[in-house]
This record gives structure tokens, C-alpha cells and sequence, in this order.
């Protein structure tokens, strides 16, 4: 789909700042943060665990600004229009879906995928199996699914890190998380440095009791899900991946391994002593880095 670029003053306030709308796709209505104008090149942004659109906050005008049409939905659980029912609901398969569906219900066949954490794997998921649909790929702490699965097999230590998946796996996970004013979740925010301003901001989807336990059933349903992180091929579209150094969720080994599964242009961003909340954390650092990657790879009218 060509589109038309614009310059960096062509667009209005009113074209640049968010606004939430409710998007029909997969059978479902997700709400979403949209910015710009909409021919602009499509960005699509995938929150992970435990957050919402609101991590892409900064994002979304400072693209929308460039001339990107850029999207930022709550995915299916953390939607109150988009939560079925029942694990099967989320197998990665059908997270995957619910992000072309999204492309597809904006009128975008290719678009550029960003994604963290949770968000980051169904963006290397997309990216790897549907190639044709995206322009570049952006990822925030997350590896390349081949790279976390050898760092688990070979890196005590990163097994320990992911100790989680298993926890959040537990049918009572989500009460104890909720439990005393949702203490377990404030801990996790705080921990990881994210400013109790934005923690309040995710915790007023996920400090409800059907949201948070949507959230989880995504790591209850990976055992059951057609797709294992052995099964994904490398990608092939040029791919950002920024991990900070202080991530608890994700080490080295992971991060640097994920070179191994981009076969096109690559670049490795380490941010020294930041963490797993990227965007909270250390405000703007991914924004800029985002902006040169999709100027680095944006089409033009001639060529789509």
C-alpha cells in the first residue's frame, strides 16, 4: 500500500496527540490509542505484561509528528471488549491473529511492529511467519524465541529470571496479585522502577480482577499453543532490539543470541543500567531510537 511521507512540521497538534477509539477486529472491540494522520505508514504498538497501551505513551505523538499513523491497542484481556472466556482464548496462535486483524481493520496490508515484552514475542511471531505483512520490527527486552529457548537450556540463571512464567501459570496467581490492594503488582512496578504515576495508570485496567486474570491465562496458554518458541524461524525484515542491562527478565545470553535470528538488517541497542520497563524506566531512550530505525527503513510513494 503506497502512502504519502510527510515533513517533520507538516502535521497539526490535533493530528499528533492520541486519541482512544474502539477498533472491531477478530469478532472483538479493542480500545487503542491512536496518533496521526490516516495514509501515514502504520505503526503498530504491542504493550507487554504487566502494562497497557499507556507504555507507549511518548511513542505515539513523536511518530505521529513524522507522519506515521500509529497505533497502540490493549490486547485481548486487557480490551473490555476484547476478553473471551477461557485459556484456549489465548494461545499465542491467536494473540498473533488479533494483531493482523487490527492491521487489516485500519486498512493496512504491511505495517511497521513494535513490540515489548510479551507484546516483543508476538511481534517476532508476526515478523517471522508473515513477513509479507511488515516493513520493520521493533522490540524492546524481549529475544528472538529461538534465543530465549537456548539461553533456558544453557543459563541457569536465565531459567531463574523466567521463574515467573511458571508462577503466573497457578490457577490463584491472580488473587495473590491483587491480594492487600494489589501489593504483589505495586511491588512489581516498584522494583522494577517504574514511577507510581504510571503504575497507578496500569493498574486501573489490571487492578481488576477479569483483567489481570485475561493477562495471565497468555503464559497459561503457551503449553497449549500451536506455536513453541522452538518453532520460530528467523525473521527476515530489518529489526531493532533494544534491551537494557539490567533487565531481571531477560539476560545476556538471550539478548546478544538474538542476532542469530535476524536475517536482514540488525541493531542491538544495550542500555546500560536500565531495566525490563524500558519505557518507564528511562523515558524517551527507546522514542529516539524508534524514530531512526523507521526513518532508516521508511518507503516511499515509488516504492511501497
Amino acid at each position: 500500500m503506497a502512502t504519502k511521507l510527510r515533513g517533520l512540521n507538516a502535521l497539526t497538534t490535533e493530528h499528533a496527540t492520541p486519541k482512544t477509539q474502539s477498533i472491531a477486529a477478530n469478532g472483538m472491540n479493542f480500545t487503542a490509542d491512536l496518533a496521526g494522520p490516516a495514509d501515514g505508514e502504520l505503526v503498530l504498538c504491542l504493550h507487554g505484561y504487566p502494562q497497557t497501551k499507556h507504555t507507549w505513551r511518548r511513542e505515539l505523538p513523536a511518530l505521529a509528528e513524522r507522519g506515521y499513523r500509529v497505533c497502540a491497542p490493549d490486547q485481548r484481556g486487557y480490551s473490555y471488549g476484547a476478553r473471551p472466556s477461557g485459556i484456549d482464548s489465548y494461545r499465542v496462535e491467536t494473540l498473533a491473529g488479533d494483531a493482523l486483524a487490527i492491521a487489516d481493520a485500519l486498512g493496512c496490508e504491511r505495517f511497521h511492529l513494535v513490540g515489548h515484552d510479551w507484546g516483543g514475542q508476538l511481534a517476532w511471531v508476526v515478523a517471522a511467519f508473515h513477513p509479507p505483512r511488515v516493513r520493520t520490527l521493533a522490540v524492546i527486552s524481549r529475544p528472538h524465541p529461538q534465543a530465549f529457548a537456548q539461553a533456558m537450556k544453557e543459563d541457569r540463571r536465565q531459567s531463574g529470571r523466567s521463574s515467573h512464567h511458571r508462577s503466573f501459570q497457578r490457577a490463584e496467581a491472580t488473587d495473590e496479585l491483587l491480594a492487600d490492594d494489589a501489593a504483589k503488582l505495586r511491588a512489581i512496578f516498584k522494583g522494577n522502577g517504574v514511577p507510581d504515576a504510571d503504575a497507578r495508570a496500569y493498574l486501573a485496567t489490571l487492578g481488576h480482577r477479569e483483567a489481570l486474570d485475561a493477562a495471565l491465562n497468555w503464559y497459561r496458554a503457551l503449553g497449549r499453543s500451536d506455536i513453541q518458541w522452538r518453532d520460530v524461524p528467523a525473521v527476515t525484515v530489518p529489526t531493532l532490539y533494544v534491551w537494557g542491562n539490567a533487565d531481571q527478565a531477560v539476560g545476556r545470553m538471550a539478548a546478544e543470541g538474538t542476532q542469530r535470528w535476524v536475517e536482514a538488517a540488525y541493531k542491538f541497542v544495550e542500555l546500560p543500567g536500565i531495566g525490563h520497563f524500558v519505557t518507564d524506566e528511562a523515558p524517551g531512550a527507546f522514542t529516539t531510537e524508534v524514530i531512526e530505525h523507521l526513518a532508516r527503513n521508511r518507503c516511499s510513494q515509488d516504492n511501497p
